[in-house]
């Protein structure tokens, strides 16, 4: 059997088709089906990206409204997995995807993918990503010595998501930019998360399962927990004269400047881009701050590091958005994961659909074998 070396992280290795969307990195480009990810962001809503994900096509209005019926009732969560949350959230894991991913994996018990049918397993991911909303702002509730609050019927995902959160209905225009970074982030191709997601998927087992092992990738700092830590360094520079030397303080150390570089794009992030307008739309002292220091860090890594090009990724101005709409910084990355859930279930199902299973091999490279056992 002949054995090809794929490059470290599995970089620009293709390992399979898929028709929910893909990355141009070089062009500084995705989309989700053949719709561009960032013109469904900017013009339609979160729902219509999520029906896309789930039929295929964009949703006319009768299908929109018929949709949101369907999911509005969903959010709300049984008595049991209510119990289980008041549960999680006073004994559990600290960090909110780990309780997420206890609540799931304790309480999604479905069949494995390959004995159970499309409407059940349709029925069963609509109801994970209509959820983890709910679950994600009780938990963060509860945490907070607040009583959890129910989803309303007449919000969309994100408005009920500040109000779950908050308490409060949200403004239009901060609803607004919230919807416009859930639909963003949908769904990014072959990630570390989906990825682990497709290969748990490959493997037959059930839905559940999927995505908590997408979860436990997620949450990982190189990942989806990053977006709390890009604001973070963003409040470690005192003001904008300081901004080269800290830049130049942390690339000299050989830091990782989080919130700048990304494994696909050679260009701008479009996301970043997206939401930076978006939060300028909002306008403040904090996303003035941030479009000033990104500038300077991006000089400073262009001329310390020129043989790359590394610009600011989603995560930069997601956490400058995110604050700016009245987000917990310990909320940021279980909102990426609110998203993110539909994306997963999307590669999911999909991957359901092939009876191969993802099983690479490893080159050994360990003391030379076999040996004669140690004498005792």
């Amino acid at each position: 059997m002949s054995v090809l070396d794929a490059p470290r992280g599995l970089h620009n290795v293709v390992v399979t088709t898929t028709s929910i969307g893909d990355v141009r990195g070089d062009e500084g480009f995705y989309h989700y089906r053949q719709y561009s990810a960032i013109d469904i962001a900017r013009a339609l809503t979160f729902e219509d990206a999520w029906f896309l994900m789930v039929e295929g096509h964009l949703p006319g209005r009768a299908e929109r409204t018929e949709f949101m019926k369907t999911i509005e009732p969903l959010r709300t969560l049984p008595d049991d997995v209510r119990a289980a949350v008041a549960t999680v959230a006073r004994t559990g894991p600290q960090q909110p995807l780990f309780a997420l991913r206890t609540v799931l994996s304790g309480l999604l018990d479905s069949l494995p993918l390959y004995e159970s049918s499309e409407s059940d397993t349709r029925s069963i991911t609509l109801r994970l990503c209509a959820m983890t909303p709910t679950i994600l702002a009780a938990v963060y509730r509860i945490r907070a010595g607040l009583e959890p609050i129910e989803p309303r019927e007449d919000l969309t995902t994100a408005q009920n998501w500040l109000f779950m959160i908050t308490g409060d209905v949200p403004a239009d225009d901060r609803a607004r930019a919230i919807d416009r970074y859930l639909t963003a982030t949908i769904d990014h191709g072959f990630n570390a998360s989906t990825f682990t997601a497709r290969v748990v998927a490959s493997t037959g087992s059930d839905v559940a399962s999927a995505v908590c092992a997408a979860i436990g990738a997620f949450a990982g700092p190189l990942h989806g927990g990053a977006p709390d830590r890009a604001l973070e360094g963003l409040d470690q520079i005192a003001d904008l004269e300081s901004a080269d030397s800290w830049a130049r303080a942390k690339i000299a150390a050989g830091e990782r400047i989080m919130g700048f570089g990304h494994p696909v794009y050679r260009t701008e992030d479009p996301r970043s881009v997206m939401l930076r307008d978006t939060a300028q739309e909002l306008g403040g002292e904090l996303i003035d701050k941030a479009v000033q220091v990104e500038k300077v860090i991006a000089a400073a890594l262009a001329d310390l590091k020129p043989d790359r090009k590394l610009y600011a990724n989603v995560e930069y101005y997601a956490g400058v958005l995110m604050e700016l709409c009245g987000i917990p910084r310990s909320m940021f990355t279980p909102t990426f994961a609110c998203s993110r859930m539909v994306g997963w279930c999307a590669n999911i199902v999909e991957q359901s659909h092939d009876s191969k299973i993802i099983r690479p091999i490893a080159r050994y490279d360990g003391p030379a074998a076999p040996q004669p056992l140690p004498s005792r």
